[in-house]
């Protein structure tokens, strides 16, 4: 069986699980786990923030930064594509009591002047008011895109400029700093709070830390709490996220060229109409027949992501090893 359905179908590795079986840990919900601490301290210093908390998922990670960034009644402004409005059970406006001014932006990348153009007149008391601008790197949904430093600057000088927060879902931002070479101490002075997830690309069971400035963030295990994330000894699934800082970070551009690889080889296939820019991660293409294609796939134990409207997807990882890559090109080639 060879799974492509996401990064997050990897199991850890028995270097991981040495990690996990010897992490020192204690009680988290008063901040007495070692490991817990450890890892929040490096990736706070790592983003050049002053603080970090850590969560069991990206999904809590992103709806507790909503929640600190805004009140009831009010809106965050995102790409049209964007995970905390697609892949987040209703929670901006469940858990927060928030709208979503989408923009139709580029592979679910916005500019600066769609955001501008967004914002609602804060003394126009009729529509809810603009509080907080919501990015995502890379795109999920717009097949692993990446943001250039330039942009998201442009984007934050709009949301300073009217007093608007900026929060970034970086459920796959590890894939976007070794795809482009970006210095993630650049987003200190970009983003109020980021979201960073180990159990994607990075291979953990579990895990996100979110990282922001001090008056935010210290509101934040409040908002976790009430959200049901309080965890005790999770020091050793943070001891899984150490360990992939240490191990699993520079294996990531492995994963991007494997699905350079296949972007080519579906780009060849006259049962492919499409395939998207490949940057990191995501392979996003479209087929003439999708009810062909799948079966296809199926009959080959190939297991992979179907988004509807002919839109086939597929996400390179840590477990997809180089034996089944070879495999794939001929299971591509007899599509």
């Amino acid at each position: 069986m060879i799974d492509l359905r996401s990064d997050t179908v990897t199991k850890p590795s028995a270097g991981m699980l040495d990690a996990i079986m010897h992490a020192p840990v204690g009680d988290d919900v008063y901040k007495e786990d070692p490991s817990v601490n450890e890892l929040e301290k490096r990736v706070a210093a790592m983003f050049d923030m002053d603080e970090a908390l850590f969560f069991p998922t990206g999904t809590m990670a992103n709806q507790a930064a909503i929640k600190l960034h805004t009140q009831p009644g009010e809106q965050l402004i995102a790409d049209k594509y964007a995970h905390v409005y697609n892949y987040e059970g209703g929670g901006v406006s469940f858990n927060s009591g928030v709208s979503c001014k989408l923009i139709d932006g580029n592979r679910g990348m916005v500019t600066a002047a769609q955001v501008e153009s967004s914002i609602n007149p804060p003394d126009f008391y009729h529509s809810p008011l603009t509080s907080l601008v919501c990015l995502e790197n890379t795109t999920n949904k717009g097949g692993g895109a990446c943001y250039s430093l330039e942009s998201m600057r442009e984007i934050s000088d709009v949301a300073r400029a009217h007093n608007l927060g900026m929060h970034l879902d970086g459920a796959r931002l590890w894939n976007a700093l070794v795809a482009t070479g970006q210095n993630p101490k650049d987003y200190s002075s970009i983003f109020d709070t980021i979201s960073v997830c180990f159990s994607k690309g990075m291979g953990t069971p579990m895990g996100t830390v979110l990282v922001g400035k001090s008056d935010l963030m210290k509101n934040a295990i409040r908002v976790r709490k009430v959200l049901g994330g309080g965890m005790r000894q999770v020091g050793f699934m943070a001891a899984a996220a150490l360990y992939a800082l240490d191990n699993n970070l520079d294996l990531l551009v492995h994963d991007h060229l494997k699905a350079q690889e296949l972007g080519n080889w579906l780009a060849a296939s006259n049962a492919v109409k499409k395939v998207e820019p490949i940057e990191t991660n995501i392979v996003i293409f479209e087929v003439h027949d999708e009810q062909a294609a799948m079966k296809h796939f199926e009959s080959e134990k190939v297991i992979i992501s179907n988004m509807g409207q002919g839109k086939l997807r597929l996400v390179t990882h840590l477990d997809y090893t180089q034996a089944q890559h070879e495999l794939m090109k001929a299971i591509i080639k007899a599509l």
